[in-house]
C-alpha cells in the first residue's frame, strides 16, 4: 500500500528537479512537507569549490523559514534518476537543528521508509553539552 503524502512528496523533489536541472549544477532535488501542509520544493546548487555547494534540503528549509512555516514534519531528497537518496551529514545536522520533530525518508529494500531525524544523526552535538 502507497502512502499518497509521501508519493507526492516525492513527486515533488522529481518535478522540481526535472523542471530546473542543469547538468553539473543541479543534480539533486528535495522537498519539505510542513504540518500546515504546505511544500516546498528545491534543487541543489552546485558549485566548482566543493564547500560553495548548497544542498537541495538546506534550500527548501531556507524557503520554509522565508514563507514563515518551520514546522516541518517531513523531508526527502531526490537524486538525477529520481531515487530518493539519504541526507548528507550536513543536511541531518541542518534538518535536526530546524525540526527536531522531522522525519526523513531514507531508501531501504523495497521501496521508502519515513525515520525519524533523530534515528539518523544519533549521539548529536549540542551546544550545551
Amino acid at each position: 500500500m502507497h502512502d499518497t503524502g509521501i508519493d507526492n512528496l516525492i513527486a515533488s523533489a522529481r518535478a522540481i528537479l526535472a523542471s530546473r536541472r542543469r547538468p553539473g549544477l543541479h543534480y539533486v532535488g528535495a522537498a519539505v512537507r510542513t504540518r500546515s501542509g504546505r511544500v516546498f520544493s528545491a534543487v541543489n546548487l552546485g558549485a566548482t569549490v566543493g564547500r560553495a555547494s548548497v544542498c537541495a534540503e538546506a534550500i527548501a528549509l531556507g524557503m520554509a523559514a522565508a514563507a514563515g512555516d518551520t514546522d516541518i514534519e517531513l523531508v526527502v531528497a531526490v537524486n538525477d534518476r529520481g531515487e530518493v537518496v539519504s541526507p548528507c551529514g550536513l543536511c541531518r545536522e541542518n534538518v535536526s537543528d530546524i525540526a527536531p520533530a522531522a522525519r526523513v525518508l531514507v531508501p531501504v529494500a523495497g521501496g521508502v521508509e519515513a525515520v525519524p531525524i533523530a534515528a539518523l544523526l544519533p549521539n548529536k552535538f549540542t551546544k550545551d553539552g
